[in-house]
């Protein structure tokens, strides 16, 4: 299982949650995202743990945060669809399967990812999908390398995970669909994410930045 995300220090992170935060807030932001998730995946009994990250020179700063046990990957291509591909011919080589997670959803539920685990192990599906509510994914996972699967995909729009599906449909491959969440993108989505955790909870780091991120949201333009 791994992990893509952008090392928080290392490259501009949460850019359109500049303003309501500000730039320090955006960074601790992203690496409580970051390392709640990596805790949450290396958690998981029935999988290897894999952070697929950009820049490669953040590789020594980044050893001193991850979990134990977890595996350090750089990123190589010029945009998602060549990252993506890349990070699964990796990893394919080395694993029967793979899934591919963001670190933007922090309070996605962790049994919707063993799910899609399960899934792909059990060989129920070519590839699983989590689809993201601004119409991508928060996950990706495949049995074997599918290159075509990320060509020509226009990459952060709301089109991304509809035009997967039809390539998928094209290539005759069985899809199986994860529950929809949500990523932290956008200033809506920070203030869904702090109404999440006042109700239920979140991860440790993520739940203690939310008071401040809370009051700071209040104190800002109405909803």
């Amino acid at each position: 299982m791994a992990v893509m995300a952008k090392a928080p220090g290392f490259a501009p992170v949460k850019s359109r949650l500049q303003p309501p935060l500000t730039a320090d807030e955006a960074r601790a932001l992203a690496t409580a995202f970051l390392l709640d998730r990596l805790d949450a995946v290396a958690a998981l009994a029935d999988a290897a743990a894999v952070l697929a990250f950009a820049p490669a020179e953040a590789a020594a700063v980044l050893r001193t945060l991850i979990p134990p046990g977890v595996r350090l990957l750089a990123q190589r291509g010029d945009d998602l669809g060549a990252r993506l591909t890349h990070v699964f011919d990796d990893l394919l080589a080395q694993h029967a399967a793979v899934l591919v997670l963001d670190a933007d959803s922090p309070t996605l539920p962790m049994t919707w990812v063993a799910k899609g685990v399960a899934m792909l192990a059990a060989e129920q599906a070519d590839v699983v999908l989590g689809p993201s509510d601004d119409g991508g994914y928060w996950s990706i996972g495949l049995r074997t390398r599918c290159p075509a699967l990320f060509a020509d995909v226009p990459w952060s729009t709301e089109r991304v995970l509809e035009t997967t599906l039809a390539r998928a449909q094209t290539l005759r491959l069985r899809v199986a669909l994860l529950p929809r969440w949500f990523d932290v993108d956008t200033e809506a989505d920070l203030r869904r994410l702090c109404d999440d955790v006042a109700v239920s909870g979140g991860p440790w780091r993520t739940a203690a930045l939310v008071p401040a991120l809370a009051a700071r949201l209040a104190a800002g333009a109405p909803r």
